[in-house]
């Protein structure tokens, strides 16, 4: 199969922003004096959307709606301004994405971070590559692993679904892969493991950010 295009999950895919997310949700936790949390404990919480994000960082007996709604706000205005502070590109990030445009090969990247927060990630950090769409989570979008988004942004190319490879890293994004009709690969540089990622599709995994270049020369 010769695969023409990519989509790309953003936060544990292309940037580390696990320090940032971390970071602000254990100053809103601590504000409100609830117990905070290891940088490593959030690489489960994270994947799907804010508000998921802010309801399993909770202590379960605080989990109320006016509790979580307050919270939420708090981290979205708190992360708006340190947003991609602490982030930073995943060795071999820049090379795949200057080999693949070299190969022509069109590319996307669809989030579950809120679509503004996901906008000035991409405006910081990827100035130097084209993106024919950048999509984060949207009002009246369902989040991943619906495939409403990666649909939405295969009918924008005008190409098939099968068409595409979808590189993500957690099972949330494998199951949108799936679910799409798009070819997954997990990678293993991100927040979640291999057993993950293979449980919940991924066809190939990748090691290194170069050894997906290896798929389209295939």
């Amino acid at each position: 199969m010769s695969y023409k295009a990519i989509i790309f999950d953003l936060d544990g895919t292309l940037i580390n922003t696990l320090d940032d997310l971390a970071s602000v949700s254990n100053q809103i936790l601590s504000e409100k004096g609830f117990p905070t949390h290891s940088l490593n404990s959030y690489r489960y919480f994270v994947g799907d959307g804010a508000a998921m994000l802010i309801q399993r960082v909770l202590p379960d007996e605080n989990r109320d709606e006016k509790t979580i709604q307050y919270c939420l706000d708090s981290f979205l205005s708190l992360y708006n301004k340190k947003c991609g502070k602490k982030a930073f590109l995943y060795d071999g990030i820049p090379g795949m994405l200057t080999r693949l445009t070299e190969k022509d090969i069109k590319m996307a990247i669809l989030s579950n971070k809120p679509h503004n927060l996901t906008i000035k990630n991409v405006g910081q950090f990827f100035s130097d590559w084209n993106f024919e769409a950048v999509f984060g989570q949207r009002e009246g979008i369902p989040k991943k692993p619906n495939s409403a988004g990666a649909l939405e942004i295969a009918e924008q190319l005008a190409m098939d679904p099968s068409d595409f490879i979808y590189l993500g890293d957690t099972a949330v994004d494998m199951k949108t892969a799936v679910s799409a009709g798009m070819f997954p690969v997990g990678a293993l540089w991100g927040f979640r493991d291999e057993k993950e990622l293979r449980e919940n599709g991924a066809m190939v995994l990748a090691e290194h950010p170069l050894n997906v270049l290896e798929i389209f020369d295939n």
